[in-house]
């Protein structure tokens, strides 16, 4: 990302450099992380599947009881994008139970080539299923867990053993038997934009698969709006057969025509 890109935040429509904005510092979004997000990837200062982003965050805030004005939204994330440019680079948006409407041009996080996931264990909190919330600590502990024992990323795992996706992406691997798999959405699993255009574009087996089958893939590779499609190389540090693999590549050749298209 070139040093020259401008972070800019836009609060409740009013646009400053992100260093210089502020918000009332009683607001439950801060105190209990009680509030809801999204990250929307930009291509050229193009958000993609914006609407399909702002429908998640309208779903993630009905779930918690939050109202947002979306239409007041766009028109500040409009004004914003205006005012940032065409830079690659991603959108962050937050609205907080202090009322507040928040977006936010950011550089892209850097990416390896590949990288190498470890198990963490983890039980969801049932109510907050399918919600992208701003009480996000478990999971950037698990990722904190991950590193701790030589890998890059997390994949959470239930108690019992139900594989369920990286912190903040999806999971696809080849099987021992040679299908495509994904945990389903009913596992507990976050409805993420980049996985549905996965599952649309190629042959996907959604289920609910225990970690022995996640070990025992000859390839795998995560899926998310930063990330696009990045292979993994090892899982709790049993090395793949190949990162990336054919099927990763096929993933990756499916994502980029969605965003031909799409965009």
């Amino acid at each position: 990302m070139s040093s020259d890109f401008r972070e800019l935040a836009s609060v409740d429509g009013t646009i400053s450099p992100t260093a210089e904005a502020m918000i009332p510092l009683k607001d439950d979004g801060l105190y209990r992380g009680d509030g809801a997000f999204e990250v929307i990837r930009l291509y050229g200062g193009r958000p993609f599947a914006l609407a399909d982003h702002l429908d998640r965050l309208q779903r993630s805030g009905a779930a918690i009881q939050l109202e947002f004005d979306r239409r007041a939204l766009e028109g500040e994330i409009a004004a914003l994008l205006a005012e940032h440019g065409d830079g690659d680079g991603q959108l962050r948006l937050i609205v907080t139970r202090g009322e507040r409407r928040i977006a936010a041009t950011e550089p892209l996080p850097p990416h390896g080539e590949s990288l190498k996931l470890a198990a963490v264990t983890y039980s969801p909190s049932v109510i907050l299923n399918g919600v992208k919330s701003l009480s996000y600590a478990a999971n950037m502990q698990a990722t904190r867990i991950a590193q701790s024992q030589g890998a890059d990323e997390a994949v959470l795992v239930q108690p019992d053993g139900t594989v369920l996706e990286p912190p903040t992406s999806s999971i696809f691997w080849v099987s021992p038997q040679g299908a495509l798999r994904t945990p389903a959405l009913e596992a507990g699993v976050l409805e993420s934009i980049t996985r549905d255009r996965l599952v649309k574009a190629l042959s996907v087996e959604e289920g609910s698969w225990p970690v022995a089958d996640l070990r025992a893939a000859g390839e795998a590779f995560v899926a998310s709006t930063t990330r696009e499609i990045q292979p993994v190389a090892a899982i709790d540090g049993t090395e793949l057969g190949e990162a990336p693999g054919p099927r990763t590549g096929e993933a990756q050749e499916a994502f980029a025509a969605t965003l031909e298209q799409e965009l």
